[in-house]
């Protein structure tokens, strides 16, 4: 004898709503068994003596739905071995049914023949009670396994399985981080049964408005409010695109990358300021301004037929997972210096693959040549040492700087300037590999020196306002004076 499960779907309503073909396939199974018996259908049928098996018991057995479904299918597997089973499920079998596409994914593998009977989907019902048309755009998704990102708040979405306030409230914190608290949803439970019920609440609500269970769905309305979109990543696109586009900005318009540049290089370095400062809106509002950057940048690569912001977020997604193989392959890193190392070798390897290996004949070639001399030297000197071009001690870096700012003296007093210049960057370079031995990053660390000098100087500004004075009445004996007040308060 052949395996097999005969699924059927219990339908949207109420018994007066199921086909005569499937309400015989139920009177007439042999073997039924329910996923659940809590539905219209079942209640009127148990009145005419129905006989059924139900697996609701195994929701109390697990603390994960995917657990529950899992076993239910097992259980329906083990079963199937020794008869013809009949499956009964609410709605249509193939719409928000996991038991279903377990039954149909794994019953091939093991010589049992899955045979859907239909039934009534609840989303008919759902779409003639709320008069929405699909075609505008709607999302049906499971309110059991919700993700933020998956979801398109711009058309009608129903959230289903929305099964007790736990899961209804897991729904809500979810939407509210895409719409506001307030923002009107309809709970419809039993839809297109005689016990129909619609609830429209604001969102803040969605868990306490009403009783919910196993037949509830949440209807949120796509969202109108051009406002509400400003969190988008598609609408950021669609400005940027309308200021480059023919009735766009005229300042937008003319940009091009190379006009560009110093502008994200000031956007940058007003990042660094905010995350100084420690002023979580003010860096929110920064890193937004850099993101702006990219995005024209991304723009005009589309406007000239190049590459888009699709290109660029598919290039950087590819690259985190390749060079990320403790984290999305088998490879391992433990410590951070193991990553390091792993991505220096994924690195050199995909240059090599790329045909750059020949031409990439010093490590010190992938050291960026645009960034700012500090940084630059900093990156130079730690390219260096990963090949042992280092010092182990300290002693001799000290005696390094010693030695330069004596050949800078040297220079002075011969006063060639030309060689100043090149001696007293040799300083800066030591001193460089001085703070890198201590773990001291060079460009902060003089960050750090002018903003202390910015406020300490403006201190003797005000100071002499309060006195009256400009610095043309006062000596520099006098403002060094206040310049160690200044340092007194400062530290303190």
């Amino acid at each position: 004898m052949k395996k097999k499960i005969n699924v059927i779907g219990l339908g949207a309503g109420d018994l007066n709503q199921m086909p005569i073909g499937l309400y015989k396939q139920i009177k007439e199974a042999s073997s039924l068994y329910l996923r659940t018996k809590h539905h219209p259908v079942i209640t009127e049928l148990e009145q005419e003596g129905l006989q059924y098996t139900s697996f609701d018991s195994i929701y109390e057995e697990h603390d994960q739905f995917t657990d529950v479904y899992r076993e239910i299918s097992e259980q329906l597997f083990s079963l199937a071995d020794n008869e013809e089973v009949t499956y009964a499920v609410p709605g249509h079998p193939l719409v928000a049914e996991q038991t279903v596409q377990y039954l149909l994914h794994e019953g091939p593998n093991q010589g049992i023949e899955v045979n859907i009977l239909g039934g009534q989907s609840f989303l008919d019902p759902m779409y003639h009670v709320l008069g929405i048309d699909p075609i505008e755009g709607c999302q049906v998704v499971d309110g059991t396994a919700l993700e933020k990102d998956s979801l398109q708040i711009r058309q009608h979405m129903i959230i289903c399985q929305v099964y007790d306030s736990f899961i209804a409230s897991e729904v809500k914190l979810t939407l509210m981080e895409l719409l506001p608290d307030d923002y009107e949803v309809t709970i419809a439970t039993a839809v297109g049964s005689a016990k129909q019920e619609l609830v429209t609440v604001p969102l803040y609500e969605l868990d306490r408005a009403t009783e919910v269970n196993n037949l509830t769905a949440v209807y949120v309305p796509p969202v109108r409010d051009e406002q509400l979109l400003y969190h988008d990543f598609g609408k950021l696109r669609s400005v940027i695109a309308t200021l480059r586009g023919p009735d766009g900005c005229p300042w937008d318009r003319k940009q091009t990358h190379e006009s560009l540049k110093k502008y994200l290089i000031e956007e940058t370095y007003e990042v660094l300021e905010a995350i100084d400062e420690q002023d979580d809106d003010h860096l929110a509002e920064e890193l937004g301004d850099v993101l702006l950057q990219v995005m024209l940048h991304a723009q005009i690569g589309e406007d000239e037929g190049l590459f888009s912001i699709d290109d660029v977020i598919q290039s950087i997604t590819e690259k985190m997972i390749r060079r990320h193989p403790h984290v999305f392959s088998v490879a391992s890193a433990d410590t951070a210096e193991e990553v390091e190392s792993n991505w220096e070798a994924i690195k050199k390897k995909e240059k090599q693959e790329s045909g750059q290996g020949e031409e990439w004949d010093s490590i010190l070639d992938d050291v960026s040549k645009s960034v700012p001399a500090l940084i630059r030297a900093y990156q130079l000197q730690k390219t260096a040492a990963k090949v042992g071009f280092d010092w182990d001690d300290v002693a001799p870096i000290w005696m390094k700087i010693q030695e330069e700012i004596a050949e800078f003296f040297t220079e002075v007093k011969a006063e060639n300037k030309e060689m100043m210049i090149k001696e007293f960057g040799d300083i800066l370079f030591a001193l460089v590999n001085l703070g890198r031995y201590y773990s001291i990053y060079p460009e902060e660390a003089l960050q750090t020196t002018n903003q202390k000098f910015t406020i300490r100087f403006q201190m003797i500004e005000e100071k002499l306002k309060e006195r009256k004075l400009t610095f043309a009445d006062v000596t520099l004996a006098e403002m060094d004076e206040i310049w160690e007040e200044a340092k007194k308060e400062t530290r303190g």
